[in-house]
């Protein structure tokens, strides 16, 4: 769905441009063409009109005109992972508010779980999602129904109504479906529709009453630990299951150097099998708990820095596809608990980029790595006609300055929920502009 983006009209410094508007001197970045090169856009009627290395320091008579100063101009981000409150659980976040913290985050597109209160497992309910979206929204805002009714994992939900409706895959949320004849049939409907089905792989009863990762550090505080075989078992029974039913099938998020290791088998075997990563498990690692930061209290749990690594060369290969923020909105009460109480969650749309640039200056990924998994990588994998800078197509395009220092201050954030792992973090690159459908929605400092 497009979200507030009817008109062509561009806002800039509160003037509104009905001509084209040009883009120059910029660094384009846009992995679905393989583009990395100086150059500029020309935006007209919500669409790129023109794009290449000739707008590096020329704009058409007529237009307006924006100089990049050789900034950073990239298709806008998709967040194929957010979990928001609204309904049932606004004071946590809505979608307003979300929208709000993605256009900050450089992210265009959001995907809403259906973990939501009532559960989105019903065609109504898809519809009140859109509806609302469109009337309250500032970026496109997507749904992934709910796989099983209520989420309960214990009969499958109407997948092809639900598709029709607009759902655009299928998900039991933060739980798993431990109930393998359920899964399968899940498998089997999806595939019937050309659904997919995404899948948070962590076994139910092996990650009950769990705080964190197993191993030397959940000793040392004492706190019960989920072994990562929780997440593998889980994990090898789905691939199996797809060898039998031929599904799409997501890994939700993979967190493990033993997942990506039965992820790479999986796609040796030419199944129809992928995953993604959250940004956290790409930037912390368990020892960033400390003394029991609960704002580090995830699910899956934080790992061991050798599995960050790992997923970080998971990346590299292509063998993760995307990359999401995992944005999981809690309010104080739940989070300001002793740590094996607290609720799992941590909010990140607006520091989904800024935390994935840190891998770029470090030099563990290049940027065009990074964009392709939050750009082109989600939109083939969603069937989304966006994530690209190419001639035609939708204009949801970011300006980043790569290397703006900055100190995130979970206060300023636009997310309703202040519960940020990145809270007094010191970040290198900072998104200036957002358009969506060439629409300004976000522009710092205004």
């Amino acid at each position: 769905m497009n979200a507030n983006t009817k008109s062509p009209n561009r806002t800039v410094n509160g003037a509104t441009h009905t001509g084209p508007t040009v883009f120059f001197n910029a660094r384009l970045v846009d992995p679905s063409s393989n583009r990395d090169e100086p150059g500029g856009i020309v935006i007209q009627d919500g669409v790129i009109a023109d794009i290449g290395p000739h707008l590096r320091r020329n704009a058409p008579e007529g237009a307006e005109v924006v100089d990049c100063m050789g900034h950073v101009l990239a298709p806008g981000l998709i967040d194929a992972q957010v979990y928001t409150g609204e309904p049932g659980n606004e004071h946590r976040e809505t979608l307003k508010t979300a929208s709000l913290a993605a256009a900050a985050g450089g992210v265009t597109t959001i995907v809403v779980m259906p973990d939501t209160n009532p559960v989105i497992d019903q065609v109504a309910l898809v519809d009140f999602i859109q509806r609302r979206a469109r009337d309250n929204a500032i970026v496109h805002v997507h749904t992934m129904a709910a796989m099983t009714n209520g989420l309960k994992g214990e009969e499958i939900t109407e997948i092809g109504l639900l598709k029709r409706a607009g759902a655009i895959a299928f998900s039991n949320g933060k739980s798993s479906v431990a109930n393998t004849r359920v899964m399968r049939n899940a498998l089997l409907y999806g595939r019937d529709f050309d659904a997919l089905i995404a899948h948070h792989t962590e076994d139910p009863y092996l990650s009950q009453n769990v705080a964190m990762n197993a191993g030397e550090v959940a000793t040392r505080l004492a706190l019960p630990g989920v072994s990562k075989a929780a997440e593998t078992i889980l994990l090898e029974r789905d691939v199996r299951l797809v060898e039998m039913t031929k599904g799409r099938y997501h890994a939700a998020t993979i967190s493990c150097a033993e997942s990506l290791e039965v992820v790479r088998a999986a796609k040796a075997n030419s199944l129809p099998v992928t995953c993604g990563v959250s940004i956290n498990h790409l930037t912390l690692n368990e020892n960033d708990i400390g003394p029991y930061r609960t704002f580090y209290k995830v699910r899956p749990p934080l790992r061991r820095d050798e599995d960050r690594v790992a997923m970080i060369r998971g990346l590299a290969s292509g063998e993760i596809d995307i990359i999401v923020s995992s944005h999981d909105p809690q309010d104080a009460d739940d989070k300001r608990r002793p740590f094996a109480e607290a609720t799992d969650g941590a909010v990140g749309l607006e520091t989904l980029l800024p935390a994935a640039l840190r891998l770029h200056h470090s030099g563990e990924l290049p940027l065009p790595t990074i964009v392709r998994a939050l750009t082109i990588n989600p939109a083939k994998l969603l069937g989304l006609h966006a994530g690209r800078l190419v001639k035609g197509a939708i204009a949801d395009v970011i300006l980043v300055d790569l290397g703006q220092p900055w100190v995130v201050n979970k206060d300023e954030l636009r997310s309703r929920s202040k519960n940020t792992p990145f809270d007094e973090s010191k970040m290198q690159g900072r998104v200036l502009r957002t358009l969506v459908a060439g629409n300004t929605v976000y522009q710092y400092g205004c």
